[in-house]
């Protein structure tokens, strides 16, 4: 007689995912909503159109995952706590976007016209900052100082990684290191940041939580690595911005500083060249390097480990529908295409 095999359980896709958190993303867009609102109606349009259009809210829908595979509606419920959390997460992330825009003079995101380029970059940065005091007011009123904590360091090394990143516009000696450090503060420990708070809501030890906490932290790198190789391998239509604009900005990215340290003297001074002078017509000779190295498949190697260690992170915990969820955010991360 045979025995049947134990079946794992299939990781879902992202719209599963995405159903699994529906009722809980409703709660928190309703939220948004309502605490977005301001007496300066400028302040209402532009705040309403960066939140209005839509994306994929991965942050805090990070943060109700994580609570939820920590005894969230098996338990006593993905709470209000967390919604309210999972909305200061969203407020902190659209403060970057209306920042970073402003400081890469972009012009496109998520296929429309960034708010700087309808509004001018003034109101930009000042909507930006109601929505960066408008989300400390929401953690306060949780009245609970390990929260105020993460946040207030996470803010901070967020203001660290936009300065760090400026420093290395323009700069054809950027190495993967620099890159990874630039990316830590910039994505990754909003990721982190999320997937910890929703831990530390449903009560789990710190050992739970600093596991969480490595869970976003490699799930942030994965994420930005896979979004940096798409900037030379999608299309515009696709991606929702414009190809090449990393290299127009001067950002020397992950495939491109491949290309730059494997490729031969005369290659390396051209790449060179088009980092400094951000060189977006250079894109054919650029891309041309980047193949001839390998630099889209390391780039893509190096994000699958990162998606990789971030599933290992949740080796210790219950497998539920939550922790499933989050393995299958891992592995959307590293295949996605926009």
């Amino acid at each position: 007689m045979h025995s049947s095999p134990t079946t794992t359980p299939a990781v879902p896709d992202l719209a599963s995912i995405q159903a699994l958190a529906r009722q809980d993303m409703a709660a928190v867009d309703a939220l948004i909503r309502r605490r977005l609102a301001s007496d300066v109606v400028l302040i209402n349009q532009v705040a309403e159109y960066i939140v209005g259009a839509g994306g994929k809210r991965l942050r805090p829908m990070l943060l109700l995952l994580a609570n939820g595979a920590l005894g969230g509606r098996g338990g006593r419920g993905i709470g209000e706590d967390a919604h309210q959390l999972a909305a200061v997460v969203e407020f902190i992330h659209t403060a970057t976007l209306l920042h970073d825009d402003v400081v890469d003079e972009s012009d496109l995101r998520r296929g429309r016209k960034t708010a700087n380029a309808v509004w001018g970059n003034a109101a930009s940065v000042l909507v930006g900052d109601f929505l960066y005091s408008r989300s400390f007011q929401l953690m306060v009123e949780l009245e609970r100082m390990a929260v105020m904590q993460i946040l207030a360091d996470t803010t901070n090394r967020i203001a660290e990684g936009e300065v760090l990143q400026l420093l290395h516009v323009r700069n054809p000696d950027t190495d993967e290191t620099a890159y990874l450090r630039v990316i830590e503060r910039k994505t990754a420990v909003l990721f982190a940041a999320a997937t910890r708070l929703g831990a530390l809501l449903a009560d789990a030890d710190d050992a739970t939580c600093d596991a969480l906490h490595d869970y976003g932290m490699n799930l942030g790198y994965a994420f930005q690595i896979a979004d940096d190789v798409l900037d030379y391998a999608s299309d515009a239509a696709t991606l929702g911005k414009n190809l090449g604009d990393d290299l127009a900005e001067g950002k020397a990215t992950l495939p491109l500083i491949h290309a730059i340290a494997h490729s031969d003297e005369a290659t390396r001074a051209r790449l060179r060249h088009a980092v400094e002078q951000g060189d977006s017509d250079a894109m054919p000779h650029v891309l041309a390097a980047i193949h001839a190295t390998g630099g889209l498949d390391y780039s893509r190697r190096r994000a699958h480990e990162y998606a990789q260690a971030a599933e290992r992170a949740l080796d210790g915990l219950d497998e539920n529908d939550y922790t499933l969820a989050l393995r299958g955010l891992a592995r959307y991360a590293v295949s996605r295409d926009h």
